[in-house]
């Protein structure tokens, strides 16, 4: 009822709760047969390009050494525009210059130098960097995802490990391949090597990278001791 009678005889009308409208309950009888997997999005013919990284490090380095000489250039000019001598490593630097050859050692070696991290400078400028984050295919067009190297090589050890007859695992994990090392103590070493071929490749699909890296699997007996 909406309405009551109140001690006086007139209604009054009561208080309704409504409930807002939610979205409806999932049919648990629909069979999985129903569902379908999101759309997997592969950008550049199914790989995706890897995670570029910040290069914070080099590139405080890298202004903290040009703000330095600057200041103290700039310090040097104005000194002398102040009428004062100018300070003595500049004078001695230009010193050297002027008298070095070319061919000098010390004027080659520091050249080499400077070669040297301007040739660094432009291969961390020009190359992605972040080698252990392995990039996964997209299924949203404005989310892109990775897999660390260390927790892949971690899922392949743990899936390897449930085959019966394998002792201990070792993976290392590179972007083009996954190196597989075992250690049998029972079992024939072919039927294992067998089980962790088809067990770790099926693990390897099923982490979601754009560049499964290829599978080597090797597996031997423990020797005895003594």
């Amino acid at each position: 009822m909406s309405e009551s009678q109140g001690s006086e005889g007139t209604t009054q009308p009561l208080p309704v709760l409504e409930k807002e409208a939610g979205p409806e309950p999932l049919d648990q009888s629909a069979s999985a047969a129903d569902y379908e997997p999101p759309q997997v999005l592969d950008g550049e013919g199914g790989r995706e390009r890897r995670f570029w990284s910040a290069r914070r490090i080099p590139a405080a380095i890298t202004a903290l050494v040009l703000l330095f000489l600057a200041g103290v250039f700039l310090y040097d000019i104005a000194s002398v525009r102040a009428e004062r001598p100018p300070m003595a490593w500049r004078r001695e630097l230009a010193h050297q210059l002027a008298e070095r050859p070319l061919d000098d050692v010390w004027v080659l070696v520091g050249a080499g130098i400077a070669a040297a991290l301007g040739l660094w400078l432009l291969v961390l400028a020009a190359t992605p960097g972040l080698r252990r984050v392995l990039p996964m295919r997209r299924t949203h067009t404005d989310v892109r995802a990775g897999l660390h190297r260390d927790l892949a090589a971690l899922v392949l050890r743990d899936r390897a490990m449930e085959i019966s007859g394998v002792q201990s695992v070792r993976v290392r994990m590179s972007r083009a391949k996954a190196d597989v090392r075992a250690v049998s103590h029972f079992r024939d070493l072919d039927d294992v090597r067998a089980d962790l071929d088809a067990t770790l490749a099926d693990a390897i699909r099923g982490l979601g990278l754009s560049r499964p890296p290829s599978l080597s699997v090797r597996v031997r007996r423990l020797g005895r001791k003594g």
